[in-house]
C-alpha cells in the first residue's frame, strides 16, 4: 500500500503531479495535482481528490458534476515524484463532456509515417480524420463530408450499412470492401460528434461486466 511518506512532494508548493488513467481502456483521462492531504483523502474515500491550484483547496473530481473517479490503485514513478492513478470513471472526465481531457490532437509526424499494426492503424486513421476536420484541406473527400454536417454523415453510414448487408450475401471480397466503407464512414460520424472508437469500446466493456 502506498504511503504519503513514500512520495516526494515539490518543495515549493507541496504538490505532486498525478496522471489519471482509465483502468479498463488504459486511456489517459486527465492530469491533476495532489498534496499530502489529497493523497490521503483519495486513499481513505476511494474517490480521486486533487488540490486545486486555482481554488486553493482540496477538490474531489466530480463533486459538482457527479462524474467522480473511483480509485483502483496508485503507483509512483521511479523518482517517487509523480503518480499514476488507475481509476474507474463515472461519466466523462473532461468538463467539455469528452471522455478525456486529452481529446484534441497536435501533429508533428504525419500519421502515414508512423509504424503500426493492423488494429493500431485505426488509431492513426482516427487521428487523421480529426486533423482533416480541423484543417478542412481543399479537395479532400473527408473535408467535403464534414462540411455537409451530421445528417449527411449519418445518412452515409446508413447507406454503407445497407451495402454491407448486400455484400455479405454476394461474396467475401465484396463484403470486406463494403464493411470497410461502413467502418470508415462510422469513424467519420464519430469524429464529427467529437467521439472516438474508444467510446464505443468503453460501452461494450460496460455491457461485458
Amino acid at each position: 500500500m502506498i504511503s504519503t511518506d513514500d512520495i516526494v512532494f515539490n518543495a515549493a508548493d507541496g504538490l505532486v503531479p498525478a496522471v489519471i488513467q482509465d483502468r479498463n481502456t488504459k486511456q489517459v483521462l486527465m492530469l491533476g495535482y495532489m498534496n499530502r492531504e489529497a493523497v490521503r483523502m483519495t486513499l481513505d474515500t476511494g474517490k480521486v481528490t486533487f488540490y486545486s491550484r486555482s481554488k486553493q483547496r482540496l477538490w474531489m473530481k466530480g463533486e459538482e458534476s457527479g462524474n467522480v473517479l473511483h480509485m483502483i490503485r496508485i503507483q509512483k514513478d521511479c523518482d517517487n515524484d509523480a503518480l499514476l492513478v488507475e481509476a474507474d470513471p463515472v461519466g466523462p472526465t473532461c468538463h467539455t463532456g469528452n471522455t478525456s481531457c486529452f481529446h484534441e490532437y497536435t501533429y508533428d509526424v504525419p500519421p502515414e509515417s508512423k509504424s503500426s499494426g493492423s488494429l493500431a492503424f485505426l488509431d492513426d486513421l482516427e487521428h487523421l480524420l480529426y486533423e482533416r476536420k480541423q484543417k478542412m484541406p481543399e479537395g479532400s473527400y473527408t473535408s467535403k463530408m464534414f462540411h455537409k454536417g451530421r445528417d449527411k454523415l449519418a445518412q452515409k453510414v446508413g447507406e454503407e450499412a445497407i451495402e454491407t448487408v448486400i455484400g455479405v450475401k454476394n461474396s467475401r471480397v465484396e463484403f470486406t470492401y463494403e464493411a470497410s466503407d461502413l467502418l470508415f464512414h462510422l469513424m467519420m460520424l464519430l469524429v464529427g460528434e467529437n467521439m472516438k472508437l474508444e467510446d464505443l469500446v468503453q460501452e461494450l466493456q460496460k455491457r461485458h461486466k
